[in-house]
């Protein structure tokens, strides 16, 4: 049985979360959103990511649309318009697959679209749609541009390891939709994705520099700090002000690195996943690099 295979059971997720919480929030919408405060506290803006994917029962589809509804009500309640609690700096993600992308297109939109209709009541109405394997990417992108099309405040991922992704930024600019821009997390064959890093850091570069200078409040998601220190310096040179794009990090990763961003007055915004199925969303963390494999060992130790 393979690694993944064995965390993605139930009894696996339920005994051994412990390994997981540096990168996960918590299991519980409060959980989430007390980690979205604190990280607000620290001067940076959110997004919250109710964990699951590949979905491929129209029941649970919809229990993970209406998840998304209960997240959104559960920001507005703790929105400025109220005395419920301390305001929260947050928008949401969805994974199309978890939205029933396997099942059909159009049961993915409508369940979108659904989401989209409630975040529209929001303070921060945007839904970032996430990337994820190459075996969903033409498909995403085409319900991203349906929904984009009436009017919905979306907008996608494009991954720099993937070949067709300079092609994909010039259509993304050329629509005006808000790109996050992120390496890539999911293995993939070298006909379509480049696999040396050298490689990936100069065309994560190439991209990042186009929706810089042409894009519309581009989301540079990176932890690499030569990446970021490359994006410091083309935006310095070109005269982009630091409000027209933001750095975008993932919970736990390279926490220091997000102090810093702030400190020196860039916007930082932090992916904050949370909720029980947690086991995909980890072994990405873990498999991509050594430092989180650290992490996670010292998660055993210390109980």
């Amino acid at each position: 049985m393979a690694v993944l295979d064995v965390i993605q059971t139930r009894a696996f997720q339920q005994r051994f979360f412990f390994l997981a919480k540096r990168f996960i929030a918590g299991e519980t919408v409060a959980q989430a959103m007390d980690a979205v405060a604190a990280l607000n506290a620290q001067g940076m803006s959110a997004t919250l990511d109710f964990l699951g994917e590949d979905v491929t029962a129209r029941p649970e589809a919809e229990r993970t649309r209406d998840a998304y509804f209960e997240l959104l009500a559960a920001i507005r309640e703790r929105g400025p318009a109220t005395s419920s609690g301390q305001a929260v700096d947050t928008n949401v993600s969805v994974k199309l697959t978890a939205m029933g992308l396997l099942i059909d297109e159009d049961f993915a939109l409508a369940n979108l679209r659904a989401v989209a209709e409630a975040a529209s009541h929001n303070s921060d109405p945007f839904v970032r749609i996430d990337m994820e394997g190459s075996a969903v990417t033409e498909a995403t992108l085409r319900v991203f541009e349906r929904a984009y099309a009436e009017g919905a405040h979306v907008g996608p991922v494009l991954q720099a390891y993937l070949k067709r992704t300079p092609a994909d930024v010039d259509r993304m600019i050329a629509l005006g939709a808000r790109v996050r821009l992120c390496k890539g997390a999911y293995s993939e064959p070298a006909e379509i994705a480049y696999k040396d890093m050298p490689a990936i850091r100069s065309h994560f570069m190439r991209s990042a520099e186009a929706l810089l200078e042409r894009g519309n409040y581009p989301g540079i998601a990176t932890h690499d700090e030569r990446i970021i220190a490359g994006v410091e310096t083309f935006a310095r040179e070109r005269g982009i002000g630091r409000e027209r794009f933001e750095f975008q990090m993932l919970y736990g990763v390279r926490p220091e690195v997000q102090r810093r961003l702030v400190a020196d007055g860039y916007r930082v915004r932090i992916y904050v996943p949370y909720g029980t199925h947690w086991a995909g969303y980890f072994y990405r963390r873990i498999t991509e690099r050594r430092e989180n494999v650290f992490f996670a060992l010292r998660s055993v130790l210390q109980r």
